[in-house]
């Protein structure tokens, strides 16, 4: 079989991928690197080039192989292609166990880090070595016997309750849907969102109006629908997804596989001699230790706490005199805020859509990052194989015209997608015998689709999140590092991931910004001044009880993680609940079961690490101080973002790089600050 996983190109073959290609590849990729590895475990004298070099090689191999086959899995899931997906991961399982508990590679890279030839590598070669050390020990490498054994079948079993944890949230949200055969219950909703379930019905060959848990379709309804019982509808169903209660199948239910993910965790941590999970987890974290992160986040539960208070009574009251009888309840929230919101500023969302059209924004950008950083950007849509006709391609070219990089773009929320937005790598930077492999990445949205004919009107929040995971590809892109293992995002604290994408946001509210792509989609008319104004007054509208519900998010992840053991699911809602009741000024209703849903710390990277939204954010926000005073377009100050932290990548400690970058280390009164929070 001609199989293009198996096939040396510069790209994946998208068009040619197919379910039955997956196992084989696989298995032929991970075989040929056990060959390897076996000889190279007994070189005489291990070197850079003799031992770690080679490594990578197998590394990024692997890596070309199984990243199609990742992303395919994300954005076109199939019962076929899942189930091949799902095949490989105990594949993938056993040999990343293999690698890090293999005592001859381990004491061979120990044996450069304690050789007089480790002063003769640069800096980001050192640190992929004691990167490398780092996570030897973190894999288990001092671990024999039984224990060695048990830490196997722990990632293996992990890997398996994870993936199925994310497939139950993405099956639960796309097997419920709600038709409505007219417009009666629609009442309130924006034109475009009507025309929206119109076409959502009609991509199913239905009648009437298809209401689905897509974000787009969610936002829409529980932010302008009239109909009460509509709004508790599918607030109920969105947040009761994977569990036993509310309207979804109960089939779908990670109640079980929460309880034993965390559990495997902890006798991970413990294995690996760690207290606990969260223990663990800081070890590849800026953050020191478990006292540091929740300190930090409880000093800012605690300056932001009166001020949501305020918020909340505000709108509570607010709400009573709209006509409200009974209790405010929480798919009232978004509703009663979107009708507050536009009695104090005299805006809404729906007076922005019609400024925010997709070419528009993608054009605008591209620009901003062409001024901050002397790059250009290029649409090669034409010259690839993609994997939707939505996909658009593009490359980046430097200020001598070099191409540096390339990048995939997927935008629009679709059925067989996954929910939420996400930066993957695709291929990373590395240098081979003098060739550059260059940098390409996967961006992935899920905002609001075209409708209708028309171009496809982003709320400004769509707009932010398109610019955050932006944010992510040009740490990814950018990169100046040649080493794979600390180049991008590669190797850089998780807490201090976020930095780049959050920074990117910052200019969705900036005039000389906005001057770029906010245009009428009709007319081509700029952003009125007198909106722009109106958007900015309402920039911090209830963003203190938004600050509240990341951290109520961030300490629930810390302290659930300390467990030495999780014996239900009541013991979770335990401590979920426990967390409100300190943090929380919102409380939701007991069949609210959000936890059941969070992916990012049961199905991706945050686990005992979602902290790291408001730690990074401190970096980002005291980062972007820096072109408030200097000039939102400075070229020097952007040209010292670059230099300083785009193109350094995990190259060494994130720290270093945010001195680099402002002379000093972070101050938290800017995040304060850009939250209209008072210290």
């Amino acid at each position: 079989m001609n199989n293009p996983l198996l096939q040396n190109s510069d790209l994946p073959q998208f068009e040619k991928i197919k379910p039955e290609h997956i196992l084989s590849a696989m298995t032929t990729t991970l075989d040929d690197s056990r060959d390897l590895i076996k000889k190279l475990e007994n070189i005489e004298k291990a070197d850079w080039e003799t031992l770690v070099k080679p490594l990578e090689l197998i590394d990024d191999r692997i890596s070309q192989c199984w990243s199609p086959v990742r992303h395919l899995n994300s954005v076109k899931s199939s019962d076929e292609l899942r189930e091949a997906y799902t095949a490989c991961l105990p594949l993938l399982s056993d040999y990343s166990t293999e690698i890090s508990q293999n005592r001859k590679l381990f004491n061979a890279y120990q044996s450069i880090a304690d050789g007089a030839q480790f002063k003769e590598l640069n800096g980001a070669q050192q640190k992929t070595i004691n990167d490398a050390l780092l996570a030897f020990k973190l894999g288990g490498v001092d671990l024999s016997g039984e224990d060695k054994q048990l830490y196997q079948a722990i990632q293996k079993r992990l890997s398996e309750l994870t993936t199925e944890f994310e497939n139950n949230v993405l099956d639960a949200t796309q097997s419920w849907e709600l038709i409505l055969s007219d417009t009666t219950r629609l009442k309130g909703l924006p034109e475009y969102a009507v025309s929206m379930l119109l076409q959502y019905a009609e991509q199913k060959s239905l009648e009437g109006y298809r209401v689905t848990l897509d974000m787009p379709c969610y936002i829409a309804v529980i932010t302008y629908a009239d109909d009460r019982d509509l709004r508790h509808t599918i607030y109920q169903a969105f947040t009761t997804r994977a569990s036993d209660q509310g309207i979804t199948d109960e089939k779908f239910n990670n109640a079980d596989n929460l309880v034993e993910i965390l559990n495997k965790r902890q006798e991970k941590a413990q294995l690996l001699g760690f207290k606990n999970y969260t223990e663990l987890s800081l070890q590849t974290k800026m953050a020191n230790d478990i006292d540091e992160v929740l300190n930090f986040l409880y000093e800012l539960a605690e300056k932001s706490r009166p001020a949501a208070k305020q918020e909340f009574e505000q709108l509570k009251d607010f709400a009573r005199q709209e006509g409200l009888e009974d209790e405010l309840m929480a798919w009232d929230i978004a509703y009663y805020s979107e009708k507050l919101k536009q009695q104090k500023y005299a805006i809404s969302e729906e007076d922005l859509k019609p400024y925010f059209s997709d070419n528009l924004v993608i054009s605008g950008l591209f620009k901003i990052v062409e001024k901050l950083y002397q790059i250009t950007i290029e649409d090669i849509s034409s010259s690839v194989q993609r994997w939707h006709d939505d996909v658009r391609f593009y490359q980046i070219k430097d200020s001598s015209g070099e191409i540096i990089a390339k990048f995939y773009l997927d935008l629009y929320a679709r059925n067989g997608k996954r929910g939420g937005a996400w930066m993957d790598e695709c291929v990373n930077r590395y240098v081979i015998d003098g060739k550059i492999q260059l940098p390409v990445a996967y961006l992935t949205c899920n905002l609001t689709p075209p409708i209708g004919g028309q171009p496809a009107l982003f709320t400004h929040d769509e707009v932010i999140t398109l610019f955050h995971e932006f944010g992510h590809g040009l740490h990814h892109m950018l990169t100046r590092v040649d080493v794979p293992e600390v180049s991008g995002i590669n190797g850089v604290e998780w807490d201090a991931v976020e930095l780049p994408s959050q920074f990117m946001e910052n200019f969705c509210w900036e005039h000389q910004a906005l001057e770029l792509f906010a245009r009428h989609y009709q007319t081509g008319d700029p952003l009125p001044e007198e909106l722009y104004q109106k958007m900015i007054a309402a920039k911090n509208f209830q963003s203190a009880l938004q600050m509240l519900r990341q951290l109520e998010f961030s300490i629930f992840d810390i302290i659930l993680h300390q467990q030495k053991e999780i014996q239900n699911e009541a013991q979770i809602q335990s401590i979920l609940d426990n967390v409100r009741k300190k943090v929380a000024v919102v409380i939701p209703p007991a069949f609210n079961k959000f936890q059941n849903g969070f992916t990012h710390i049961f199905a991706g990277g945050y686990a005992a690490g979602y902290y790291s939204y408001k730690w990074a954010e401190v970096l980002s926000a005291d980062a972007f101080s820096a072109f408030e005073e200097e000039g939102v377009f400075n070229k020097e100050t952007g040209q010292r973002f670059l230099e300083c932290i785009l193109q350094q990548g995990g190259s060494r400690p994130a720290q270093e790089s945010f001195k680099c970058f402002m002379g000093r280390s972070p101050e938290i009164n800017a995040l304060l600050r850009h939250n209209g929070i008072e210290e």
